[in-house]
């Protein structure tokens, strides 16, 4: 065969061809074949040989797409172990109560979806009846991602096996009472049940890929035997545009998780129309995921197409599927069969010739309905093959109908997603189409009844039989605990007594502590360090030849580094989850950790430790979600502050977070100043979270990278430290220049690396000033706030309590000027309950980039813009002459 004229050059082009004849031997076989049957044929011949090669194990690229037809053929479909018609009545009940749950709250306008779950009911039941292992067989159970518009089916379910009450089924999203049920999947709300919040879409699936590498890291470190635990994520096709939702699949592939299974329902649907419109969603993923490494498997239609395939000798009805858009498909699941004659069978010829054997009939069922993700033998098989699918994780493409068993009124319908009711006439029909024991008497009040079959009907036997031989109910939530002992004093006791004249970074305080922690006998090996690709940065790389990084293929080459003290050490056993350059994936990996206590019942204390800026401004959502997830551990906000980095400008000068931090009611944020006010914490913090009465809350510490001497702790100061306040020194505490006793005083509050920019002008406002001031440290501008709150909600109740700042300041008659590294908003979260006169100083407004003391002298934060300040404050209210600040300014060059 000659080359085409102006052909491009290949990577073939690179490769010596041993035997030119039989190359050419080839191309002319492909050539007679194009010429004698056609293109398509010699089209068919070539992905079959692929398809074959690829099978065979040969080294060759894998096809991204195939033809859009199911990946198992009925005939090489599995034995269905089940009772089908005992199944079909269970899945009934479950869908007339989904749908009765909402239409009744609808009343309430608490709202509802209905139509996702009737399109992925035999999705659910499928793997309820014969595949999720619940968690009172061995090990840990399965993992199950339940997609969050799909809750009102379980809800269902959980009421038919007689975990939830029709009681509860009406509070449905009413949960103020205490007996209601929350409107997605939200272990918080609902946690014997509920183990992974998911409605925020994405999430679930990046969460769900490291879920299960985190089982393998319990496994590899011989802490929990995961084997047999497996990961079922259910997403839906539109939720699959999140970028969060395919973020991590080369990381799933790379380490060959094929303990994971996506079940991606495509009902070809998104909240307001369809998916692609002008495209194929399911070719779409398939390459997609096929791409990504992933084992790739297709549900498409249901067996009712069976005979039409049979009759398509020529592909033409192949080749029609593959080019037909999806809404399109979309439109003739809600249009007549002559439509769907005209429209589909008639763009062919052969297809014409196909459609005239078919009754209008079987072409309904076909179009309408049959649907391989609404037939239970075809989803057993799909996941039968995703269990004994070894070396590369799953995704299930299961085709369905959004609103199926809803009726006309539903399927297929744009607006499905928002359709929150059915009238009395539709739930009859839809009664009579399942086929329930539901008389019309039960519809006499003009309210639609629930159904149950009854607690000892043979439906609710056969559910419980078969949840028993699959280790118990589920989804469910179990905690066991389990208290970890307190690590020896001596971990936190370099801290406390200070660095003496050596400087160093809280950074590296912080960084110090864990390592020794680390080494404790009893909970060492609990420790999980997350870092996404910053170790360095942090002084980390310390830890790596001790703790080693994880790695499932441990360390197959010989690292650059090999013969420095602190090499690059990967291992299969390793404690360090080193995620790379993703901040959603360290997370991911971070929540994962944080509830192991509950998912596996084994506690681990990780912390994850990351550039500042990029915490909780990137992945707030995933903070959201860690504490809907009731997860514990430590968020560490490394080179934290706007202006505590060295030329690194706008976008990595972080001013904010501790603001939206505030926001989070599970998150505990401090902003130490001092390595033993970190030694505190993190103390307190394993007691809190692990000791014998643990609470559901996770720390997020900020920490500076500016070297600083380190001094000791004072005494009796761990209660103001743990509360958010205490008095480091006062003015009479200053070695030398110490103002005179009748001095005019001030009370300089500050947080993290600002302490030192205060104790600098404490110096300033004595020496050159006479002014006295004292020094205090405010740990947690938040904690403050959330005690003080409080405080005010106990005298709604008519309890008398006085919060903790304000007892603090209490006989302090001269004003507060608190300073932060962050916006101005951060200290003034305390500002209602200081009785004194107050005023902040902060960092507002956009980074730049410049030395410390140049951004400092910018945002007027440095000691003598807190010395001017101060003076201005003092000035107000009489105390110095107004003198006295216009000359502080021009002696400083303010």
């Amino acid at each position: 065969m000659s080359d085409p004229v102006g052909k491009l050059p290949s990577e073939l082009d690179q490769l010596p061809d041993r035997d030119t004849e039989e190359t050419a031997e080839w191309a002319a076989s492909l050539d007679a074949v194009a010429q004698a049957a056609g293109t398509r044929r010699a089209e068919y011949l070539l992905r079959r040989t692929l398809q074959h090669a690829e099978a065979a194990g040969l080294a060759l690229p894998k096809l991204l797409e195939t033809d859009y037809v199911n990946t198992i053929p009925t005939a090489a479909e599995p034995e269905f172990p089940g009772d089908e018609e005992m199944e079909a009545r269970i899945t009934a009940w479950n869908r007339w109560n989904a749908a009765a749950m909402v239409t009744r709250g609808s009343k309430y306008g608490v709202g509802g979806h209905i139509a996702t779950f009737a399109s992925a009911a035999w999705l659910y039941e499928t793997g309820f009846q014969h595949f999720f292992r619940g968690k009172e067989a061995d090990g840990s159970g399965d993992q199950l991602y339940i997609q969050g518009h799909a809750s009102p089916g379980i809800y269902a379910r959980a009421f038919l096996d007689g975990r939830i009450s029709e009681q509860q089924l009406d509070n449905f999203r009413q949960e103020a009472g205490g007996n209601g049920l929350p409107s997605y999947p939200h272990p918080r709300r609902l946690p014997w049940l509920w183990e992974f919040p998911t409605v925020s879409m994405g999430l679930g699936p990046l969460s769900a890929i490291y879920q299960a590498r985190f089982n393998r890291y319990l496994q590899n470190r011989s802490i929990k035997d995961t084997a047999n635990s497996h990961v079922w994520a259910f997403l839906g096709d539109g939720e699959m545009d999140e970028p969060e939702s395919t973020a991590a699949l080369a990381l799933a592939s790379r380490e060959q998780l094929d303990n994971l299974t996506f079940v991606i329902n495509c009902n070809l649907q998104r909240l307001d129309g369809p998916v692609r419109a002008n495209f194929r969603v399911v070719q779409e993923l398939e390459a997609q995921f096929r791409g990504a490494g992933w084992n790739v498997i297709k549900s498409l239609w249901g067996s009712a197409w069976d005979e039409l395939f049979q009759l398509d000798t020529t592909g033409a009805l192949v080749r029609r599927l593959r080019e037909v858009p999806d809404a399109q498909f979309q439109t003739y699941a809600t249009r007549d069969v002559a439509y769907i004659r005209q429209h589909f069978f008639g763009a062919d010829a052969d297809l014409v010739q196909l459609a005239g054997v078919l009754s209008d009939a079987k072409i309904a069922e076909c179009f309408h309905s049959s649907r391989g993700g609404h037939e239970p033998r075809k989803v057993y098989a799909a996941y039968k093959a995703a269990l004994e699918h070894k070396g590369a994780p799953t995704v299930i493409l299961a085709q369905t109908v959004k609103g199926y068993t809803l009726g006309a009124g539903f399927e297929s319908k744009n607006a499905n997603h928002q359709m929150k009711k059915l009238t009395i006439d539709e739930f009859k029909d839809m009664r009579d189409l399942l086929g329930l024991p539901i008389p019309d008497s039960a519809f006499a009040d003009g309210v639609v009844p629930y159904g149950h079959p009854g607690a000892n009907s043979p439906e609710v036997q056969y559910l419980n039989e078969r949840r028993a031989a699959l280790g118990g109910p589920a989804p469910a939530r179990k905690v066991e605990h389990v208290a970890l002992p307190a690590p020896a004093d001596r971990s936190f006791a370099p801290l406390l007594k200070g660095s003496g004249k050596q400087e160093m970074a809280t950074t590296m305080a912080f960084v110090r502590l864990v390592k020794d922690l680390m080494r404790d006998k009893e909970t060492g090996k609990r420790w999980v360090p997350i870092v996404p690709d910053e170790a360095r940065t942090f002084g980390m790389e310390s830890l790596f030849p001790s703790a080693g990084i994880y790695s499932p293929l441990g360390q197959t080459y010989d690292p650059v580094d090999r013969d420095q003290l602190m090499y690059y050490k990967e291992a299969k056993d390793g404690q360090i989850l080193n995620e790379g350059i993703t901040e959603a994936g360290a997370m991911a990996d971070f929540i994962a950790a944080c509830t192991s206590y509950a998912t596996h019942g084994e506690p681990m204390i990780p912390f994850y430790i990351f550039y500042s800026m990029f915490g909780w401004q990137r992945t707030a959502d995933q903070m959201w979600q860690l504490a809907d997830q009731l997860g514990k551990g430590f968020i560490v906000g490394a080179t934290a502050g706007r202006t505590t980095l060295t030329g690194e400008g706008l976008q990595h000068a972080d001013g904010h977070s501790h603001l939206i931090a505030s926001t989070n009611p599970a998150s505990l944020n401090y902003d130490p100043a001092f390595a033993f006010e970190i030694a505190v914490i993190v103390k307190d913090g394993l007691r809190r979270m692990y000791g014998e009465t643990p609470e559901d809350v996770f720390y997020y510490l900020t920490v500076y990278n500016e070297p600083k001497v380190q001094p000791a702790m004072p005494e009796g100061v761990e209660e103001g430290i743990l509360r958010g306040l205490y008095r480091f020194n006062t003015a009479a505490d200053l070695a030398e220049a110490a103002p005179a006793a009748d001095a005019p005083k001030v009370q300089l509050m500050a947080s993290g690396t600002a302490i030192h920019w205060i104790l600098e002008a404490q110096k300033l406002l004595a020496a050159e000033w006479n002014v006295a001031a004292d020094v205090w440290s405010a740990t947690s501008w938040g904690e403050l706030r959330r005690e003080a709150l409080e405080c005010d909600e106990a005298l709604l109740r008519g309890e008398v309590r006085t919060p903790y700042v304000t007892r603090a300041l209490e006989g302090v008659t001269s004003p507060v000027l608190a300073v932060s590294d962050w916006m101005r908003q951060v200290p003034d979260q305390i500002s209602q309950w200081v009785e004194q006169d107050y005023t902040s100083l902060g960092t507002d407004g956009f980074g730049l980039s410049d030395t410390r003391e140049g951004a400092r002298r910018h945002f007027g934060v440095d000691a003598q813009s807190i010395v001017v300040a101060a003076l201005a404050q003092l000035a107000r209210r009489g105390e110095v002459p107004a003198s006295a600040v216009k000359e502080a300014r021009e002696r400083y060059g303010l």
